[in-house]
């Protein structure tokens, strides 16, 4: 999977294309300092006289440095899907590969800070099932009447709850069609505008 930037964000990672190796990892520890504490405009200021630039330039290219490693952590991007991400950005081979090193040595430590920040919400633990089928009763000699008990576990802050669910099988189809376009959706780059915009 091949991360899919905006103009914004390829106009604010322009910035980078030119920098020397150590200024760029110079920068990288800028947005690993701000991933994990926030934002300081003074270092902006700092690196805009030591660069001669505007202090806004160098934030959009702190920021959109930050977007990259932290969308290619969320989406766990292996190197050759990462380097392909980057290789539409005009970035030369020395810059692309300070870039994975940084990705590749980060990557554990900002999936553990976005794991910190993001809600906690109920998921999955275990699911067992049971399938039923109750062939005749005392009205209806020849009836067959399928269906599906389930017994959904979820934990949410170390607590696991349990829900007992029945279905029958054409609701459960119907339930696993529409999950399964909802994940198709959620793969789909507008979807992923709305939930970045959203966290």
């Amino acid at each position: 999977m091949l991360l899919v930037f905006e103009d914004s964000h390829k106009e604010h990672l322009s910035f980078l294309v030119g920098l020397e190796p150590e200024v760029l990892r110079e920068f990288c520890k800028i947005s690993m300092n701000f991933i994990r504490k926030g934002t300081n405009p003074k270092v902006f200021q700092g690196a805009a006289q030591k660069l001669g630039v505007s202090a806004e330039s160098v934030q959009h290219g702190v920021e959109g440095l930050m977007y990259l490693l932290t969308e290619s952590s969320k989406m766990m991007l292996n190197e050759i899907d990462f380097q392909d991400s980057i290789m539409t950005l005009g970035f030369d081979d020395d810059t692309r590969t300070t870039l994975l090193e940084v990705y590749l040595s980060q990557r554990k430590d900002i999936r553990d800070i976005l794991n910190e920040v993001s809600m906690d919400l109920p998921h999955y633990h275990n699911l067992e099932w049971r399938f039923d089928v109750q062939l005749s009763s005392r009205s209806l000699r020849h009836q067959v009447s399928p269906s599906i008990l389930l017994q959904l576990q979820t934990q949410e802050d170390g607590e696991k709850k349990t829900q007992m669910l029945q279905t029958d099988p054409v609701n459960l189809i119907h339930l696993t069609s529409v999950l399964e376009e909802a994940l198709q959706e959620m793969k789909s780059g507008y979807c992923r505008r709305i939930v970045r915009n959203i966290k």
